[in-house]
């Protein structure tokens, strides 16, 4: 039986995405677990990478500004990409890096609805 901890929603891991194609963000990087906890049989985990905050990401709707603090453990300010979330299996998983504020959460989970326009029905 595996004594590994099982991610859960908000949380941020080191997530190893290689090998990827064209303009997919590659290499181990932190990313932040957006799927339901109780969703889903297999060991995947849906993921929104984190990167290197840049000026104009302020402009985009699909990234999310972080903040390094205790509860994060990010080195430095990041955006949190939610136009490249992805399914992947939990063997990708590193380890746990920390975890987001349910505030923070909401921003990711709001970005998404608005990349995939979503709305509610009439």
């Amino acid at each position: 039986m595996s004594t590994d901890p099982i991610p859960q929603r908000g949380e941020v891991w080191l997530v190893n995405f290689d090998p990827t194609i064209g303009t997919e963000i590659r290499k181990t990087r932190p990313a932040v677990i957006v799927s339901s906890n109780a969703v889903g049989k297999l060991p995947i985990k849906l993921v929104a990478p984190i990167t290197d905050w840049k000026d104009y990401f302020a402009q985009n709707l699909w990234h999310i500004r972080l903040v390094p603090d205790t509860a994060n453990n990010l080195t430095k300010v990041s955006a949190v990409d939610v136009l490249q979330i992805r399914g992947v299996d939990t063997q990708r998983l590193i380890h746990k890096l920390g975890s987001l504020s349910e505030e923070k959460m909401l921003e990711i989970i709001i970005a998404i609805a608005a990349v995939i326009e979503y709305s509610e029905p009439d």
